[in-house]
């Protein structure tokens, strides 16, 4: 009796054990990342209905053809059987066919450029619904959003309608980072001198995690945020309590607040400079530096790219980019060598 109560608690352990975790991936509260979760249990199942028979069998045969089973049939000389063969090679051809096109058709309609088609899977997106941009920056070691047509801009916290699609338009200030909100969507990358994206909608209010889930530095495990999932009435209210809280956020500003820091506490900006996020993502918000889309602009149509009284040494996007620019000294102008496309052997 002891021993069959034992056995049941050992069991039930791993429940117990997991009682305490907070499967938000699993139980999310938006529509992408919910279909996402959906994804992994049919994936699942689908796996599970060749794992569960191969460890049944595998558990039966060591049973059944134990050495000390002398019932068993032995044939020593037993090479092949038409059936079992069908058995092995073909139900495991069927799962593979059922998650390639499970992945095509996900790959797909899960697309984070793809812009939404429904708020849930009840509700498509009534044709009165705009979509709300914001932009957001990965900063060493905080997050940065910007509200364009809000005109405002907030460190650490983010906020959003509930049942408004959000359209995310990510970069980074240095190194690679990935935004990730579970209870939203899947993880995506931001990358410095290059724009991400990512569509998605929350479906009820509530606050949720937001974090970075790529390793970049040592401030790499405190970079959190709170997402906020608000009524129309209360998000609206948070961007005029914003406006009236914070200060603005330009240039300068910016590149104080790009330097280094841990933990950095929530922060609100009243406004912010319209061309600030195409400053920070073709790195150019420092004076007298040339951004990146230029200089690509310059060279892909064989013109001349100035740097008229720049420092080419003291700019780092000059340097990232400009590697065809040579001779090129402080104060002087520098020209792109180019190809002509017909002509690529001179």
């Amino acid at each position: 009796m002891l021993s069959q109560i034992a056995r049941r608690g050992l069991f039930l352990a791993p429940a117990v054990l997991l009682a305490g975790c907070n499967t938000v991936v699993m139980n999310p509260s938006g529509d992408i990342a919910a279909q996402q979760g959906h994804l992994i249990v049919i994936s699942t199942l689908l796996m599970l209905i060749i794992i569960v028979p191969v460890i049944a069998l595998t558990i039966l045969f060591a049973w059944r053809y134990r050495k000390n089973n002398t019932a068993a049939k032995y044939e020593p000389d037993w090479d092949h059987s038409t059936q079992l063969e069908l058995v092995i090679w073909g139900a495991p051809l069927l799962i593979i066919i059922a998650l390639g096109l499970l992945t095509w058709i996900s790959t797909h309609t899960l697309d984070p450029y793809r812009p939404l088609s429904r708020l849930d899977a009840n509700r498509p997106i009534p044709a009165d619904v705009k979509p709300i941009t914001v932009e957001v920056v990965a900063l060493d070691w905080k997050w940065l959003f910007i509200y364009p047509e809000q005109g405002i801009a907030t460190v650490n916290e983010l906020a959003a309608p509930v049942d408004v699609p959000i359209r995310f338009k990510i970069t980074a200030s240095s190194v690679m980072n990935s935004f990730f909100i579970p209870a939203l969507a899947g993880q995506i990358y931001a990358m410095p001198g290059m724009e991400t994206s990512l569509h998605a909608v929350i479906n009820r209010p509530g606050e949720f995690e937001g974090f970075s889930a790529n390793y970049s530095g040592a401030g790499f495990s405190d970079m959190r945020f709170k997402f906020h999932g608000m009524s129309a009435e209360n998000f609206d209210r948070w961007v005029q309590a914003a406006k009236a809280g914070g200060g603005g956020l330009d240039r300068a500003n910016y590149l104080q607040l790009e330097k280094p820091s841990v933990r950095e506490p929530v922060r609100r900006y009243g406004s912010v400079d319209a061309d600030l996020y195409h400053a920070i993502m073709n790195r150019c918000v420092g004076p007298n530096q040339t951004c990146m889309d230029q200089m690509m602009a310059a060279d892909a149509h064989g013109k001349p790219a100035r740097f008229a009284g720049q420092d080419l040494q003291g700019s780092l996007a000059a340097r990232d980019v400009a590697g065809p620019i040579a001779g090129a000294v402080a104060g002087t102008d520098a020209e792109v060598c180019t190809t002509p496309p017909n002509n690529p052997g001179k």
